[in-house]
């Protein structure tokens, strides 16, 4: 018997393609009646590039970075409005919460669908060169490799899918 999914973490990079993966997170969400909890990861800065700026260089990238937490939730907030024109307006419902953390990206998606008890992983992967066909990024592998929770991986598009002023 397949467990039901009531929560689903849908992991995003904030690339113009993310809304393709997205689409297939709000989908899923729709069919199995689930939440979703929207994730983006901000990579920390570098220990060197503190330490060169010392606590005055700490202090202004920590504001740097509570103000770019929030340009991220803003930003994701209007991306779900926008979806509501192909979704319907249950999309901002599905949205449980939406989360931007510091840290490695895999890291932050593995611990963020632990400690939020998500059921399934949403996240697109970027194929890149020649090789894309073989690997899967760097992200989604390493994500893959280590969850125990079924992960769904979205192959991003090579041209622009992403959702314009009308929701299209």
């Amino acid at each position: 018997m397949i467990p039901k999914i009531k929560k689903i973490l849908y992991a995003t990079d904030l690339s113009e393609n993310s809304s393709y993966a997205f689409r297939y997170a709000l989908d899923l969400a729709q069919w199995r009646e689930a939440k979703i909890v929207i994730l983006h990861a901000i990579e920390p800065v570098p220990g060197s590039v503190v330490r060169r700026f010392g606590t005055v260089g700490r202090e202004t990238e920590e504001q740097r970075q509570k103000e770019t937490v929030e340009l991220i939730k803003t930003r994701l907030r209007e991306f779900c409005k926008n979806m509501e024109v192909q979704m319907g307006p249950r999309c901002p419902k599905l949205i449980s919460d939406i989360l931007v953390s510091t840290g490695h990206a895999a890291e932050e998606i593995l611990s963020t669908a632990d400690e939020k008890e998500c059921d399934l992983i949403v996240l697109g992967t970027h194929g890149k060169g020649f090789l894309a066909h073989t690997f899967l990024g760097s992200v989604a592998s390493a994500v893959l490799h280590r969850t125990r929770k079924p992960v769904f991986i979205i192959p991003l598009p090579s041209s622009n899918t992403a959702v314009n002023e009308d929701g299209i």
